[in-house]
C-alpha cells in the first residue's frame, strides 16, 4: 500500500517504466508519480504511459 515515486534515467518508448509500474502494483505499491531525467520527445513513451496510467503524473527534467 506504499505510495511510490518511480525514477528512471530515460523515457523513450515507455516499456521499462511501464514494466516497473506493473511490478510495483503487483507487489502492492501505488505509483503516484514518474520522474524521468531525460525524455526523447520523438518517441511515444509519454503518450503510452498517459494512455495506460492516466492517474500517474509524468515529469521529465530534460526533453530532447
Amino acid at each position: 500500500g506504499s505510495k511510490v515515486l518511480l525514477i528512471d534515467d530515460v523515457l523513450a518508448t515507455g516499456g521499462t517504466i511501464g514494466a516497473a509500474i506493473e511490478l510495483i502494483q503487483r507487489l502492492g505499491g501505488q505509483v503516484t508519480h514518474v520522474l524521468a531525467l531525460l525524455e526523447i520527445s520523438g518517441l511515444p513513451g509519454r503518450s503510452k504511459l498517459n494512455e495506460k496510467y492516466p492517474e500517474i503524473q509524468v515529469t521529465s527534467l530534460l526533453v530532447s
